[in-house]
């Protein structure tokens, strides 16, 4: 299916919520009345579930009076929910009740098992949860102004950390067994912190001058990306030293990010933004000598590292001459919400938008240029259609 989707998707204002699972295997969306789980590819949707009005919550009864009325004759609201992260492709995700009409109270994480359809357990806090985010063995939840850690087998609190305020719930961690890696804001503007458990070490890393308004982490743990609120350049460090290692440009003038992702094998990196196009990167990070890498020197505001042979003509090149540019692109609706991931075939991406929208496409590593759309999807649409 060439062309442009025409839009918006009818369904798509009834989206709250889109993340991809830890492999960028599946996503999953959450709605006003519940939530439902897509495999990328081949694309389908794996299962919804149609949450009603909340169930009440007999030992809560002041809890469940303020955050749910009950529900009108011949309907009502109640099954808003806000966040869903899975696990792999297991039957155990965390909710977050969200919209007008939440199904959970919003400062509250549910462990919902598929298998049972039921909650497992529940965490609770003073204020909305605003991120959520799983391994295998452990539970990571995102407030405004902290972040908590807990252990999965037994909900036993582990860490408590303090960051710059967080809206928009960003936190990263590694995904391989082992040592942990976690990523957040730090307590300061355009500052990330980077927890290295098997280390036992907070590393600080000054990335941009202005806020952070996105980061990535790669699966290993090894390379973040970042991006600023400026949103012109995104930023590739490693994990470890805290070390500059490569600085791309997404375009010279100002954007909101809202994903970055890198590739399974560290080659590119995906970046989307309200612009409405998709990048990719070539990464050019040898990655089993990240920690030899000559460090770049420290980040001077958002004004990209001169390499020597063009320092004589500083004053007369436009300073964004100096920084890469995309190899690949996929062109999109502008101001539209976008999330990106590379997908398992070799040169694909999997873009899915907060539209309903849900588009793969492949980029050619040699030429580059505009990437080629492979399908496209409406995937809010009613399943008993075809």
């Amino acid at each position: 299916t060439g062309g442009k989707t025409e839009r918006p998707f009818p369904a798509a204002t009834d989206l709250l919520h889109i993340s991809y699972n830890q492999d960028y295997g599946c996503f999953a969306a959450g709605t006003k009345t519940g939530f439902r789980i897509y495999n990328c590819d081949p694309f389908r949707e794996i299962f919804r579930r149609d949450l009603g009005p909340s169930p009440a919550a007999a030992n809560e009864p002041e809890a469940a009076q303020a955050l749910h009325q009950p529900p009108v004759a011949g309907g009502g609201g109640g099954g808003g929910i806000g966040v869903v992260e899975m696990l792999f492709r297991c039957n155990i995700l965390a909710l977050v009740g969200g919209g007008d009409a939440p199904h959970y109270p919003p400062n509250k994480v549910m462990i919902w098992d598929d298998h049972q359809s039921r909650c497992i357990g529940e965490l609770s806090f003073k204020s909305p949860v605003r991120g959520v985010r799983l391994r295998r063995d452990r539970i990571v939840v995102v407030l405004e102004n902290k972040i908590f850690v807990y252990n999965f087998a037994d909900l036993k609190l582990v860490q408590q950390i303090e960051t710059a305020p967080n809206p928009k719930g960003l936190c990263s961690v590694s995904q391989q067994p082992g040592s942990i890696v976690l990523v957040c804001p730090g307590a300061q503007k355009g500052q990330i912190r980077v927890e290295h458990y098997g280390a036992r070490k907070t590393k600080f890393i000054n990335a941009h001058a202005s806020r952070v308004a996105c980061f990535a982490l790669s699966q290993d743990g090894r390379l973040i990306a970042t991006a600023s609120t400026k949103g012109t350049l995104v930023r590739i460090f490693n994990a470890a030293e805290g070390n500059l290692l490569q600085e791309v440009r997404r375009g010279a003038d100002r954007a909101e990010i809202y994903s970055l992702a890198f590739s399974n094998n560290l080659q590119y990196l995906a970046v989307s933004s309200d612009k409405g196009t998709i990048h990719v990167f070539n990464l050019k990070i040898n990655v089993g000598l990240t920690t030899n890498d000559k460090p770049l020197p420290a980040p001077d505001a958002d004004v990209p590292h001169m390499s020597p042979s063009f320092s004589f003509i500083k004053g007369v090149l436009p300073k964004y001459f100096h920084s890469e540019w995309s190899v690949a692109q996929f062109r999109l609706h502008e101001g539209e919400q976008y999330i990106v991931a590379f997908g398992h075939e070799k040169n694909t991406v999997a873009v899915v938008g907060m539209d309903g929208s849900f588009y793969r496409c492949q980029f050619d590593p040699v030429n580059g240029g505009e990437m080629q759309q492979l399908e496209c999807h409406n995937f809010l649409k009613p399943s008993d259609q075809p």
